[in-house]
């Protein structure tokens, strides 16, 4: 195996972006080629400030209404679908211009907000659901089972973690509930929680002592319902079959991990340093280890929280700004503010647009990237940070390769479901699904013919 150091991996504090070779030992069972598809999303909190990222809003007036009420269409865009190629960049998405044929601005798409939870909250925690309002019982949220974990439900039985969940919050303090700190849910009420910390996140990664207490624990828990098993009557037995299914499950999963990090042990890298890191080199940080998960095959689905929602703690944007700012104050005193909050935006198109590039460096066995394989997507819960609207939402598309027709600004009719994207996104990836959420159809011109 050719043996390369960590920076060939990861960026480290500062070094150059490389990636990781192809290594025949590591590919992941999926497809003919033994190159599998994969889905990713890179989740960008409190919206973007529109004229900046909007096509054609350069010169509006900042969208005005009640500060925690405000759902309805103040959007700019032609209310009516339109494909065309994608044209001069706006300046938040100039960092995109390398990569333009290799993306989809998406406009036009909404999603209903349910009234009785929080604004932040809900726009975060129920982007990957968009379950339709009021259809969920027992519980005040939209939020049914993730896009995400539907998806590894298909693609993701042969890789050692079916998901993998990445947040750049660097804060300790517990500010907000989990609702504004991560989108992936298992279920109603049933989180997947999102991982904060490189160390942490290595550690899961690669770590072979936490196999071991892995199985020290299924050990003893497999040895104690054995136990049970035998006292129980018919119908109790049967809830025990599936529960040692489950557990099996877990089992199998673990040996395909340990099998891959005996090989991913062969290559020599350094743990990441537990101390402070610059923001932008934090969340590239979170990224290398995100991309290595996907281009390894220990994943195929990843969810990406560039940072929480509505979190008022201040972050320190080095590149930016001499103090720390709290980037959902700035949101709610736009007008005195939009020349940071521009700054705030372009900052995290950076950090899609390094994800974007490093993913496409990386070969895959069929001579294409990774990026080819990958649905790579950028989006908000809100259209707007300063006046919390639901609608016209800005997502773009990058990845995909011969199965996405590229280089377009898809403008959809007004009050197109954003389930529309996620049910495209999810045939994509090889789900027969007839609907998600409150999808009304899919997202055709998307798709190569």
């Amino acid at each position: 195996m050719h043996s390369t150091s960590r920076r060939t991996f990861l960026r480290g504090l500062g070094g150059a972006a490389l990636s990781l070779p192809w290594m025949e030992s590591l590919v992941t069972a999926g497809s003919a080629t033994g190159v599998p598809k994969r889905m990713a999303h890179f989740y960008v909190p409190i919206g973007v400030v529109r004229r900046g990222f909007f096509p054609g809003e350069a010169n509006d007036i900042i969208p005005k209404g009640n500060l925690g009420n405000v759902m309805t269409s103040l959007g700019k865009q032609d209310p009516y679908f339109s494909v065309k190629p994608l044209g001069e960049l706006t300046p938040t998405m100039r960092p995109l211009e390398r990569f333009k044929s290799k993306i989809n601005l998406i406009t036009g798409m909404d999603r209903t907000f349910q009234q009785g939870t929080d604004v932040h909250a809900q726009c975060a925690s129920c982007y990957l659901s968009s379950a339709e309002p009021y259809t969920i019982q027992g519980t005040a949220w939209p939020l049914d089972r993730t896009l995400d974990h539907l998806v590894a439900d298909q693609v993701g039985k042969a890789t050692p973690f079916p998901t993998l969940e990445f947040s750049c919050n660097s804060h300790r303090d517990n500010k907000e509930s989990i609702y504004f700190d991560n989108i992936s849910w298992y279920g109603t009420g049933h989180l997947a929680p999102s991982i904060r910390d490189p160390r942490k996140m290595y550690h899961r990664l690669f770590s072979t002592q936490e196999i071991d207490r892995y199985r020290d624990v299924t050990d003893l828990v497999l040895e104690d319902a054995k136990s049970l098993q035998r006292d129980l009557g018919y119908t109790d037995r049967l809830k025990f079959d599936e529960y040692f299914d489950s557990i099996r499950t877990i089992e199998t999963q673990m040996d395909r991990l340990e099998n891959m990090k005996a090989e991913l042990a062969k290559v020599d890298f350094d743990e990441p340093p537990e101390a402070y890191l610059p923001r932008g080199e934090y969340i590239r940080l979170m990224g290398d280890l995100m991309v290595v998960a996907l281009q390894t095959g220990l994943t195929n689905v990843t969810t990406f929280m560039v940072g929480p929602e509505r979190w008022d703690t201040p972050y320190m944007f080095e590149s930016l700004f001499d103090q720390p700012r709290s980037h959902h104050q700035m949101s709610h005193n736009q007008t005195k503010m939009i020349d940071d909050l521009l700054k705030v935006d372009r900052f995290h198109m950076e950090q899609y647009a390094y994800l974007i590039e490093k993913m496409d460096r990386v070969e895959q066995a069929d001579g294409t990237s990774l990026l080819d394989n990958t649905l790579f997507t950028y989006g908000s819960g809100l259209g707007d940070g300063s006046t919390h609207q639901y609608n016209d939402l800005p997502i773009i598309v990058a990845g995909g390769g011969k199965s996405v027709q590229s280089g377009q600004h898809i403008n959809l009719p007004e009050g197109t479901p954003l389930a529309n994207l996620w049910l495209t996104q999810a045939r994509m990836m090889g789900l027969d699904m007839k609907r998600f959420a409150d999808s009304t159809g899919t997202v055709d011109p998307l798709l190569a013919m």
